[in-house]
This record gives C-alpha cells, structure tokens and sequence, in this order.
C-alpha cells in the first residue's frame, strides 16, 4: 500500500492503537526549555515519577534570556528564576543542558538541526509551538502542552488522534529578492490561519526542493500559523549534505545506514493526501503583514484588500485599527523606527549573510533601531569568523547575543507601544512584541532594506542590486 512520508514515520512510531481511535506514540527526541519545563518537572516530583529516558532530551535556555552581557546574573526576577529552575532541574535529573555560556546554548529549534540531534525519519517534541521547524529534515516534529510535555517524561510516549494529510506543492524558480519567508507567508495568505488546521503537512515541489535547510526550516517553522500540526519536508541530498559531519549525527558505518534509510521515506508516487494546493513560483513576491495575525499579508507593492464579507470585514477591521492602518491603503512609504532580524523563524547563518551582504557599504536610517541577535553561539561564532559582525556594526545594526529575543515580549527586548516594527519573526498578534507594539512580518532581507531605508519600499527597486549580491 502506498504511503506518504507522515504515513512512514507515524507506522514506525505507532506503539498501539487503543480503542476510540487514540494512538500510543512514541517520541525519539524531547527538546525543553526554560518556559514549559517547571511545571511538568514539578508534576513529576508531585506523582513520585522519573524521567523514563533522559537521554533522549536536551535542554537550553531561550525564551527569557537577555541578549546583552550574558556573562552577568539575569536583572529580570522572573527570567533569572525561570533560567535557574531550569538548571535545577536538569541537574537533578540528569538532563544535558546548554545554559547561559555554553558553546552550544542557543533557540531550542536552532541548535537541534546545527547539532545533527534532528535527523529524518526521527519523532520530535517541544513545548513550544514552532517545534514543526525540524520537520523540514524530514522528520514528525510538533509542539505539545505542559501535560504532554509531563507524559513524555514519564513515559517517552504520547496519545495522539492521526492528522490527516495534506500536501502544498510549489513548482518552479522564485525571483531575485524573493525567499523561502516569502514563500510562507504567500501561502498562509492564501490559505487563511486556519486553512490546514487538523492537518500534517508536506511541502513539495521544484521551488521547495531548491531552498537551502534554512529555507526549509523556515517554511517547517511557520505551518503551525496556518494551523497545522506540524510541516515535513521530504529528506534528500541538501539534507544529507547539511548534517554530514555534525556533532550528533550518525558516523562512518552508521551514516551509510542511516541515510540508507532516509531513503525510504521520501512519500510513495501514487500516495494520496487528504487535501492538495498547488502554488506557482513565478507569482510570489516580496511580503509584508499589514494586521495581528500571519494570515494578513501581501505583496509589499499590493494594498490592503477591502473585504465584503460582514465578519470578516469586522475582524479585519479591528485588526487594522490596532496597526493604525485602513483597508485600501498602500503600506509603501510607511515610516517603520524598530528592526528586529532573529527568532527561530530567521536568526541562521544565511540569513545573517543575507543581511549583511545588502548592508555592505550602506548605513541604516537614524531613527531606525536595528537589531540582529543570532539563533545561537555556533552562528554567532561564525558570523564573526566570516567578517559579519563588522560589516553590521558599519552599517549601525547591532549584533546582539543569542536568544528568541524580540520575537515575544518575555524578556528585556521589546518594542515600545504604537511602534511599528518590521520583524523576520513569525508571529505579529497583539502585543505580541510588547504591549501596543505594531509588527510586520517579513523576510531578513527586506528587514534590512526597511532598516536602510527608514520605510517601507518596493523591494523591485533592488531586484539588480539582488541580483548582483
């Protein structure tokens, strides 16, 4: 019987079927953070329980951490508390933990793929809703609740309903200045926040397979703001290339094996899914967001559509009057004071490389605060070994340390009330930034120019420049 990727690894993991349709599922790797984790270690103590398998985790602390002097004790109570639960509570259990001064310490849903600990075929869970990021390896990646993040502790498995399957294939060359963030973002604009709820999608497609990992895991990163599951992505050679050599990946024999495997799980040609979209290359552009949810976007030369529809139109319209903007209008020209480049959406090497190679040689406008905080020690390094952090500094961007940052207002990086900040980060609710803070969603690349130019502008004006970079 022919089956689709999802269908592979789901069969391999599938422990029992129980009566009512639930699924005794098994988790190959629990990745925790300093968010989640207390209260599930707490349930444990509570309950008289163990870790079942403590080596299938690894923690690091993310969400509270400051991006500046990292080397001293964190000011913010809260934050230092969460941090030092954290590793109270690995160090009990004996959970391995990159914290604050690591060489390794990093985004949860950037360090696993730089480490080679996501591989494909693989089953992968975190508190934290963008943990779909690692199906872009080819594996069943997603996030859980504190409750579930107690029962995989205790019990390395899960009870799950089967998703159904759903297949979004994008064939053929994206333009210059467009990029796999674009790409995301068109597609939830057209299917809507809620167009895969109950879904496990698969992106396929010419277009899909040409992204780099980065591009992948940023395309895996976003699906849950259309209400996926979680997004995958079938393994092939970028995906082998990407992990060969890494600190946890398979060695020697054990790399042909694996990838022997990996092989296999590539979706069968006549497995059917539950629901197909199909999307040209060639038609998506640049994006921008323009309301309180990724589902709002367009084309940053488009205006903002005029709805008919009486409940959308309200919701839209609520939407707007917090962005203090009106259906109808042209967002060019908009004057935009904050930049955030970060998260684990866009906070890699290449996205880093992308900015700075557009930023060589120009200066970001003066009332633009422009910040880049990297997904981690390892890119942090790297992006000083290439040379990156002069050119940024050159150009006014500051380079800051590694953390989720700015992407949500849980540590000391927020955007101030009625700012308008563009944001490589993948959500733009409410306050999502800080209280009253306006977000818009884009790529690294047209944050960069934003932050140039001090508004936003029709990416198309640098198409040669792109091109030439």
């Amino acid at each position: 019987m022919s089956r689709t990727l999802f269908d592979k690894i789901w069969d391999a993991h599938a422990v029992r079927e129980l009566p009512g349709g639930l699924t005794v599922f098994y988790i190959d790797r629990h990745l925790i953070h300093e968010v989640t984790s207390p209260q599930a270690f707490d349930e444990l103590t509570v309950r008289g329980l163990t870790l079942r398998r403590p080596g299938q985790m690894l923690a690091t602390a993310d969400h509270n951490v400051p991006t500046r002097h990292q080397n001293q004790p964190i000011q913010d109570p809260l934050s230092r508390s969460q941090v030092d639960k954290l590793t109270e509570n690995c160090a009990r259990h004996g959970v391995e933990l990159y914290g604050l001064g690591h060489a390794n310490q990093g985004i949860v849903h950037v360090i696993g793929p730089e480490l080679g600990l996501t591989q494909p075929g693989l089953t992968i869970v975190c508190g934290d809703s963008h943990t779909s990021t690692h199906g872009a390896f080819g594996a069943i990646a997603f996030g859980i609740g504190t409750s579930q993040v107690t029962q995989v502790m205790a019990s390395q498995c899960l009870l799950l309903d089967k998703p159904r399957r759903m297949r979004i294939t994008v064939d053929g060359e994206l333009a210059a200045g467009v990029s796999a963030k674009d790409v995301i973002l068109h597609i939830i604009a057209a299917l809507g926040t809620g167009g895969a709820t109950g879904y496990f999608v698969e992106y396929a497609g010419s277009a899909i397979r040409a992204l780099s990992m980065e591009g992948r895991m940023t395309v895996c990163n976003m699906s849950i703001e259309m209400g996926a599951r979680g997004g995958l992505i079938a393994p092939d050679a970028t995906t082998f290339d990407y992990l060969q050599g890494r600190p946890y990946a398979p060695q020697a024999e054990n790399w042909n094996r694996a990838v022997a495997y990996w092989q296999t799980l590539p979706t069968d040609a006549d497995a059917v899914f539950d629901a197909e979209h199909h999307f040209e290359a060639s038609a998506i552009r640049p994006m921008i967001t323009f309301g309180t949810n990724p589902g709002l976007g367009m084309p940053l030369g488009a205006t903002i559509p005029v709805l008919t529809d009486v409940a959308e139109a309200a919701g839209l319209e609520k939407s707007l009057r917090y962005m203090g903007f009106t259906a109808g209008e042209s967002l060019l020209g908009q004057e935009i004071s904050h930049v955030f480049i970060g998260s684990c959406t866009n906070s890699r090497i290449e996205d880093l490389r992308t900015v700075a190679a557009f930023v060589k040689g120009r200066q970001k406008a003066p009332h633009v605060e422009a910040i880049i905080v990297p997904g981690s020690q390892q890119v942090a390094r790297q992006a000083r070994a290439e040379g990156l952090d002069q050119v940024l500094a050159a150009a006014g961007f500051e380079l800051r340390e590694p953390g989720c940052s700015a992407c949500l207002a849980m540590n000391e990086d927020k955007i101030p009330a009625g700012a308008y900040c563009v944001s490589t980060s993948n959500r733009n609710f409410e306050g999502r930034q800080g209280p009253g803070a306006r977000t818009l969603l884009a790529s690294p690349l047209v944050a960069a120019i934003t932050a140039v130019e001090g508004r936003l502008v029709d990416v198309a004006e640098y198409v040669q420049q792109l091109a030439d970079v």
